[in-house]
């Protein structure tokens, strides 16, 4: 029987082998499921971490793993559903959730049959970089505009126990090597629940630098980053956990993450308002 895949990703992890449950020969390429995998693989509900890079080998053959996606199988079929295919969520009875590798479509592979998985270990640190960095600046934002730009208590707070524009108003983030891109959206529900929108979109240039000055204040302290695991699986809950201000950061975050913060060097945030309703930070990681 197909078991969910084990991934190693949080665990510095780049390199294992590992037995080949599934192969799905398609007319454009071939998809394979292992047991253990140190892949990324790209989220079909919020592709915000692109999908890692790397090589699939056999004892005779090399492969490169041209996507990584999530993929899920139907127990009682057997039948891999991969990415917007997917009929279900995670943890639905009779289903499980699988690392999906896709390589050429001449591939020869057999199911049971043990393989060597490699990620690109430079590329996945470079989105780890980007990723962390994003969540640090979002909280960097986040302490900025609780400062002044609101003007009642709101509901949601973040980890530092500051009023949680990241959470309210993000519409899209995505990571690239060394950079994050967050879109937010300044509507009428964000100004209902208190932030004064007219004010930050005014003051973004300022509000930019401060973010920048509170960005080097937290990298000169330093801080380790960890990735609390609660399961082996794709679809075990993971968390972000960094010691910031005194205090132990925590979010729930399915991506790969540095270690520590001096691994970032340097964060320069860039605030761009693309309207009266959207503003953009650019979040760069400098090396």
């Amino acid at each position: 029987m197909i078991t969910a895949s084990k991934v190693h990703f949080c665990n510095q992890t780049w390199q294992l082998d590992s037995q080949i449950q599934l192969v799905n020969h398609h007319e454009e390429h071939c998809d394979v499921v292992v047991k253990d995998t140190p892949f990324h693989p790209v989220s079909h509900i919020w592709p915000d971490h692109p999908a890692d890079r790397g090589t699939l080998s056999t004892s005779t053959e090399s492969y490169p793993v041209t996507d990584c996606l999530v993929g899920a199988v139907e127990l009682e079929t057997g039948k891999l559903f991969v990415a917007q295919s997917i009929p279900v969520k995670r943890d639905t009875d009779g289903w499980v959730f699988v690392v999906v590798h896709r390589i050429s479509k001449q591939a020869v592979l057999s199911e049971g049959e043990t393989v060597s998985l490699s990620v690109d270990k430079e590329y996945q640190d470079s989105l780890s970089r980007g990723h962390s960095a994003g969540h640090i600046a979002s909280l960097a934002l986040n302490k900025v505009l609780a400062e002044a730009y609101w003007r009642k208590d709101a509901d949601r707070k973040d980890g530092l126990g500051h009023y949680d524009f990241n959470s309210y108003a993000q519409e899209q983030s995505f990571v690239t090597p060394d950079a994050c891109f967050d879109n937010y959206r300044l509507g009428k529900t964000l100004k209902k629940r208190g932030l004064n929108t007219a004010q930050v979109l005014e003051e973004l240039k300022e509000i930019e630098s401060r973010v920048n000055q509170q960005l080097n204040l937290w990298l000169s302290e330093g801080s380790d980053v960890e990735m609390q695991l609660e399961g082996p699986y794709l679809t075990s809950s993971r968390y972000w956990h960094c010691n910031l201000d005194g205090v132990d950061v925590v979010m729930p975050c399915g991506g790969t993450h540095v270690t520590t913060t001096s691994s970032l060097k340097r964060l320069n945030v860039e605030l761009r308002a693309i309207d009266a309703n959207y503003i953009e930070m650019h979040t760069h990681v400098s090396r």
